[in-house]
């Protein structure tokens, strides 16, 4: 896991609708960057659904959510639509991105040993800096913990 203090890994990936986010569109605000393993699975649909569900007290606090996955595109829209999703589900099919957030490897999925996003979360700070770091969260609750950090 990187760790607080340390600068948040620029990125550029698409959304579920084909577009480009980076990173650095969100300069001098708290940004929360989620890694969930698969989209639509029951793990990562909590997850999700929990943001979802908590999404007026991130928008009164002007923090934007960045879900990030190895899902195609094609997928995350999928995903987006059934759930209202109403945050940006990021596509990252190398893995280099959750790669530099070292929330990418080898794990074991039901007995077998398989390459894959693990998840994470990080709340990167209006400098740029990692303010906070979550290490296999517990879907259901993990966006109130992570509402508690930037309150």
């Amino acid at each position: 896991m990187l760790s607080e203090g340390e600068p948040a890994p620029d990125f550029e990936l698409p959304n579920q609708d084909g577009e480009p986010v980076a990173l650095s569109d969100y300069e001098d605000q708290y940004v929360v960057v989620y890694f969930y393993p698969r989209a639509d699975t029951p793990g990562c649909t909590t997850e999700a659904c929990s943001f979802r569900d908590n999404w007026d007290e991130y928008e009164q606090r002007d923090v934007p959510v960045l879900g990030i996955s190895d899902d195609p595109v094609e997928d995350l829209e999928d995903f987006a639509e059934k759930y209202d999703l109403p945050f940006d589900l990021l596509s990252d099919e190398d893995g280099s991105v959750s790669s530099a957030y070292d929330s990418y490897g080898e794990k074991n999925v039901f007995g077998n040993e398989v390459e894959g996003v693990f998840r994470n979360t990080y709340v990167v700070g209006p400098d740029g800096d990692i303010v906070a770091a979550f290490e296999g969260v517990d879907p259901e609750e993990h966006a109130d913990e992570v509402l508690e950090v930037i309150d």
